[in-house]
């Protein structure tokens, strides 16, 4: 079931009541049973593939925190290559199968496997790369393996976080399934507040924007370049509004039950660079490539050609970690090369800055024109991420100029939908500014009217401008 599913509103405070009410020694039973249901509602007979990799870095895990060398070593690949093996058949099967038939039809030679109807489980990137957390913390001697196979289960199926994450370490999250939680009213309003500005972002913003987009890019051509650009910048708003908005509403159902999962999101679109844009956008992912991928690789501890190259296979991974399509693999080298290209600009201006005159522009104007560019650049790289393929993204790209008008921009803000789910939008990135929140906190908190009068016109909101209806979370696919 989705989040935002009439189920979810009967399971979410069923499954939170009787986790209350029932005793602390088989909660975490309840728990694990909720959190099943939970993940079967999709298709039940996935199920076993959690079960498989669980059963298998349960066993890992004590292996390899009981042995030395070759057994512990070949414990850890037995984890990764089960862990792997299944993301690598059920996402990226008919993609390896469609680029080796295309190879062989270039050099004219047959090929005879042909592809398989496979369904991608839901969920299956998130929780592979939790899974794999777990054993590779255990083999680094980080994390002491969990004895207890039921909370190593509840880790790895945990409903919150379970199908888009956020994507937990155990130091984080393990040791909180022994904790006694109990009810406490600010903490559960707490809770239930960052649920509300989820479902906000959800079906107000991202819904709102879906509907705008989906229509543009299913038939670009022949559209105006405005209209393309228009649909584009909605995407940007859409993509970030429905991830972050699962993201709260997983940290906040799972903080009404006492858990704290780590944050996702800090206002990524205003960041002043690209690198700061990296550490404030899907942050439990982006950390995840840093410690298990790019690290390994040398970081930026060797010679700047290979800092490169661990960039390009980092974000190349990335990509392909999203999706598998060439699309996703361009817009993870997109990436790389526009923070390759943000490191020899600050080298540029660093030393040549006195010269060229750029230390001289006051800092504010500055800072204001880095974050208008980063939101640029971000955002014609959505393009690549929302493209059906290789070819349309191309073509949005080099149509982004034809046609522009000021009469063809003023055709798309025509009727009151436009500028609601703008003014949603704008009010989104305001609300979510830590000078508005300390603005909130000190004018809206203190007063018991004021404060519920806020949860009353959010609720509004939800319910009158909210759209329903079949707009998945879009990081579901992945």
């Amino acid at each position: 079931m989705s989040f935002d599913s009439v189920a979810f509103l009967f399971f979410f405070p069923l499954a939170t009541t009787l986790y209350f009410l029932c005793p602390h020694r088989f909660r975490t039973g309840l728990l694990l049973a909720a959190s099943a249901f939970f993940y079967m509602s999709f298709v039940p007979s996935y199920i076993l593939i959690l079960l498989t990799t669980i059963c298998v870095d349960y066993v890992a895990g004590r292996v390899i925190n009981s042995s030395r060398g070759t057994t512990k070593h070949l414990c850890l690949v037995v984890s990764i290559f089960v862990n792997v093996g299944f993301l690598a058949f059920f996402k990226y099967f008919n993609f390896i199968n469609e680029n080796l038939a295309l190879a062989a039809r270039f050099f004219h030679q047959p090929y005879p496997i042909a592809a398989m109807s496979i369904l991608l489980p839901i969920g299956l990137s998130f929780h592979t790369f939790q899974a794999m957390s777990y054993t590779v913390e255990v083999y680094r001697g980080r994390q002491k393996a969990e004895q207890d196979f039921w909370v190593f289960a509840l880790y790895v199926l945990f409903y919150p976080q379970l199908v888009a994450g956020p994507i937990e370490r155990p130091q984080n999250l393990l040791h909180q399934f022994r904790e006694k939680h109990v009810f406490e009213y600010e903490r559960v309003m707490s809770g239930l507040k960052l649920m509300a500005w989820g479902f906000f972002k959800k079906v107000v913003v991202a819904n709102g924007m879906a509907q705008l987009v989906n229509p543009i890019y299913a038939k670009p051509e022949g559209l105006p370049g405005s209209t393309l650009l228009f649909a584009t910048v909605c995407f940007s708003f859409q993509i970030y509004a429905d991830f972050s908005g699962y993201t709260d509403i997983a940290r906040g159902a799972a903080r009404v039950m006492g858990f704290s999962l780590m944050m996702n999101f800090r206002n990524p679109y205003l960041s002043g660079s690209m690198s700061e844009f990296w550490t404030r956008w899907h942050i439990s992912l982006s950390t995840w490539f840093r410690d298990y991928v790019y690290f390994p690789l040398g970081g930026n501890r060797v010679p700047f050609w290979r800092w490169q190259l661990n960039l390009l296979i980092v974000f190349m991974i990335s990509g392909l970690w999203h999706g598998a399509k060439w699309t996703f693999v361009i817009w993870g080298l997109f990436h790389a090369a526009l923070l390759i290209t943000e490191h020899c600009w600050v080298w540029v201006r660093d030393h040549l800055g006195l010269k060229t005159g750029v230390g001289k522009i006051p800092a504010g104007l500055r800072h204001g024109a880095s974050v208008a560019l980063v939101f640029v650049v971000v955002t014609l790289g959505w393009i690549f991420f929302r493209a059906q393929d290789a070819t349309q993204a191309f073509y949005i790209f080099s149509h982004l100029g034809d046609h522009l008008s000021v009469k063809a921009v003023r055709t798309l803000f025509k009727g009151p939908f436009i500028w609601v789910l703008l003014g949603s939008a704008v009010f989104l990135l305001a609300a979510e500014t830590q000078r508005v929140r300390d603005w909130y906190q000190a004018a809206i908190v203190p007063s018991a009217a004021r404060r519920w009068t806020s949860y009353y016109l959010l609720a509004c909101a939800i319910v009158f401008f909210g759209t329903f209806g079949d707009h998945p979370f879009i990081y579901f696919q992945f």
